[in-house]
């Protein structure tokens, strides 16, 4: 049987998300359109109420949100969380480690997301006081929303050569980066796997010798100042394998 495997479920992230409540410059709330190139995301709606605005081969869709929504979408998605008031968010992620590695591209105009150097100085977040850093996450959603009604609009008119075009830009971005991609898949989500065939094979042959490695762990809670997001105000939960409480 496999020696170390992650135990938090499916090898994911947890984080509390806070959706931004600025206006962008088409009159709503909310957070930078983006999509993921390898990694489901998965919205748990805690509190609050919105609308899921999302992209993809099939056309553009608007998902209402609010407490006890549960909503999710696979790689490729173009996805913005709008905010109707007080939109709180549990995000799952798959892949713990991929959207940290630069497993995101945000949906700035055409001739940004072209220029890797371009991308790397709209997408960065200085660093200094919250005010500054405020102001430039809210640049950088102002930015994608930008490029993202163009891709939605032709979309509607049954154009969908912008969304094609954006989703090959967007992989050549990440190519030389993901390189690095296949390690973090291995020791996470890969290795859960492998564990999981290896329990099921061993009980199929009435060995249940695994019981006896029960544990409970739990997240320590969350502190610190929340960062700034792609959607919103966001604190990460630890659920790497810290020890265990017996």
């Amino acid at each position: 049987m496999t020696d170390t495997a992650p135990t938090f479920p499916g090898a994911t992230s947890v984080t509390l998300l806070d959706v931004y409540d600025d206006a962008a410059p088409d009159g709503l709330r909310g957070g930078s359109p983006h999509l993921h190139l390898a990694s489901t995301e998965c919205y748990v709606v805690i509190g609050g109420r919105g609308e899921l605005h999302t992209l993809d081969p099939a056309g553009a869709r608007e998902t209402a949100l609010g407490k006890g929504s549960v909503v999710w979408f696979t790689p490729g998605t173009i996805h913005r969380a709008v905010n109707h008031g007080d939109l709180e968010v549990l995000v799952i992620m798959g892949n713990a480690g991929l959207p940290e590695a630069g497993d995101a591209v945000m949906t700035f105009p055409a001739d940004i997301v072209a220029d890797p150097a371009r991308y790397a100085a709209a997408a960065a977040l200085p660093p200094g006081p919250l005010g500054a850093r405020a102001e430039a996450a809210a640049r950088r959603r102002d930015l994608a929303v930008e490029g993202f009604l163009v891709l939605r609009d032709a979309a509607r008119a049954g154009d969908f050569g912008p969304l094609q075009e954006f989703h090959a830009a967007a992989a050549r971005l990440v190519r030389e980066r993901a390189a690095d991609w296949s390690g973090i898949v291995e020791r996470g989500p890969a290795v859960q796997a492998a564990h999981s065939l290896d329990i099921v094979r061993a009980l199929a042959a009435g060995d249940a010798g695994h019981l006896s490695a029960a544990v409970v762990s739990q997240a320590p809670s969350l502190v610190g100042e929340r960062g700034f997001g792609m959607c919103g105000r966001l604190r990460a939960y630890d659920v790497s394998d810290a020890p265990a409480t017996r």
